[in-house]
C-alpha cells in the first residue's frame, strides 16, 4: 500500500487533480456568496408598471400605492405597459379599470384590480410578484374596509338587518383578477434554461479539455493552422449533432416549446457554438491553466444569466459583468422561445458577436505562438571506426 500511495504522488497529476478540485471549490464559493449577498435586499430594483383607467379616483389609488410600494414604479400607457412587460424592463402589470371607483362605493359589488405578470421570467421573480398582489389587494381591502365602517357608525340608526347587510357589503370590497403572460406549465419547464446553461457550458469546457489534449499529444506533425481548423471544425459538427439530441430529449419528456422545435434548436445549436469556442479559446490563450478560468466562466454565468435570481436583484458589478457574458442571452433567448417573447434576434446577434470575438482571439493568440518545428527522423548509426571519406 505504501509503495502503491508513493507512485501516485509522484505523478504530477495527483497534485494536478487535487488543484482543481480546490480550484472548483474556491471558485464557486467565492462567485456564488458575493453575487447573491444581499439580493433580498434589492427586491425594490424589481419594476411595477401602474396603468390608471380610471381618471381622478385612480390616480388617488395609484399614489396611494406608489407611496406604500418599495418597489421601481413607473405610470406609462397600457401599450407601452404590456411591451416593458413583454420584454421583462417591467415585472408586473396593475390596471386600475375605469369602473374601479364606482365599484368600490357601490352597495353589493367588487371592484377588481387587474395584475398582469410574464412568467417567463426567473422563478423568483414570479414568487415575489404574487406576493405583491397579495399585498396590494389586502392593503386596499383594508382602506376600503375602514372608509366603509366610518359610513355605518354614521348609520347606527338602522335597522339591524340593513345593518347587517351594509357591514357586509365593506368586506372584501377588493377582489383581484390576476392574468399570466407565457404561462410556465411546470417546474420541470421552469428549470430548463438553467439546465441548459449548466450543462452546454460544462460539456463544452470538458470537450475543449480533451480536444486540448489531443492537439498536444499530436504536436507539431501538423501545422499549428490545420490544428485550429480541424478544432473548429469538430466543434461545428459537435455542436449540430449534441444541439439535435438534446433539444429532442427536452421535447420528447414534455419541455414547452412556444415557437417550435425547429427554432428552439438552432437556437440551442448558436448557444452551444457559442460556448464551445468561448470555452476553447481559454485553453488555447492559457493552456491548460485555462480550465481554471472556464471553470470561474461557468460560475459567473450562472450567477448573472438571470437562470435563478433576476439579474436587476445582482450587485451593480454583477449586473455590468453579466452584459458581456454569452449565457445571459442565451438564457433570455431560450425563455423567448420556450415560454414565449420577443426580440429573440437580439439575443442570437450577441451571441454571434461572442463568437466571432472568441474565434478572433484564437486566430491571433495562434499566429502570434511559435511553432516547433517536426524532429527529422535519425539516420541510422555508423559503424563505430568507421573513416569518414
Amino acid at each position: 500500500m505504501k509503495h502503491a500511495l508513493l507512485a501516485y504522488l509522484k505523478k504530477p497529476q495527483t497534485a494536478v487533480a487535487v488543484v482543481v478540485a480546490l480550484m472548483a471549490q474556491l471558485i464557486f464559493c467565492i462567485v456564488w456568496m458575493t453575487a447573491y449577498d444581499g439580493v433580498m435586499d434589492r427586491v425594490n430594483h424589481l419594476k411595477i408598471a401602474i396603468v390608471n383607467e380610471d381618471g381622478e379616483f385612480g390616480k388617488t389609488v395609484q399614489q396611494q400605492l406608489q407611496s406604500n410600494l418599495p418597489f421601481d414604479i413607473t405610470t406609462p400607457a397600457k401599450e407601452k405597459a404590456m411591451d416593458d412587460l413583454v420584454q421583462r424592463d417591467v415585472h408586473l402589470v396593475i390596471m386600475i379599470p375605469a369602473n374601479f371607483g364606482q365599484s368600490l362605493t357601490a352597495p353589493g359589488m367588487q371592484a377588481k384590480l387587474s395584475y398582469i405578470m410574464n412568467e417567463s421570467n426567473p422563478q423568483l421573480t414570479k414568487s415575489v410578484m404574487q406576493t405583491i398582489v397579495a399585498k396590494v389587494t389586502n392593503e386596499l381591502n383594508q382602506s376600503a374596509s375602514l372608509q366603509g365602517t366610518q359610513a355605518v357608525l354614521q348609520q347606527l340608526k338602522l335597522p339591524a338587518e340593513q345593518a347587517s347587510k351594509t357591514a357586509q357589503s365593506v368586506v372584501n370590497k377588493v377582489g383581484s383578477d390576476v392574468q399570466s403572460l407565457h404561462s410556465v406549465n411546470g417546474m420541470h419547464n421552469q428549470m430548463v434554461p438553467m439546465m441548459l446553461v449548466l450543462a452546454s457550458y460544462v460539456g463544452a469546457m470538458m470537450m475543449a479539455m480533451n480536444i486540448h489534449q489531443v492537439s498536444e499529444a499530436i504536436g507539431a506533425s501538423i501545422s499549428k493552422w490545420h490544428h485550429i481548423a480541424v478544432r473548429s471544425l469538430i466543434i461545428v459538427a459537435a455542436a449540430a449533432l449534441i444541439s439535435i439530441v438534446g433539444s429532442s430529449l427536452i421535447a420528447a419528456l414534455g419541455g414547452q416549446m412556444e415557437s417550435g422545435f425547429g427554432s428552439f434548436w438552432l437556437f440551442h445549436f448558436a448557444t452551444l457554438l457559442t460556448f464551445m469556442f468561448f470555452a476553447q479559446m481559454f485553453l488555447i490563450v492559457f493552456g491548460m491553466a485555462g480550465m481554471f478560468l472556464n471553470m470561474a466562466m461557468l460560475s459567473l454565468q450562472l450567477v448573472t444569466s438571470g437562470t435563478i435570481v433576476p439579474r436587476q436583484m445582482l450587485s451593480g458589478f454583477y449586473q455590468w459583468l453579466g452584459q458581456y457574458l454569452p449565457a445571459t442571452y442565451a438564457v433570455e433567448g431560450i425563455m423567448n422561445l420556450q415560454f414565449g417573447g420577443i426580440h429573440t434576434g437580439k439575443d442570437v446577434w450577441k451571441l454571434v458577436a461572442a463568437t466571432v470575438c472568441s474565434v478572433l482571439i484564437a486566430l491571433a493568440v495562434t499566429a502570434l505562438k511559435k511553432q516547433n518545428k517536426p524532429q527529422p527522423a535519425l539516420e541510422a548509426a555508423k559503424p563505430a571506426g568507421l573513416a569518414l571519406n
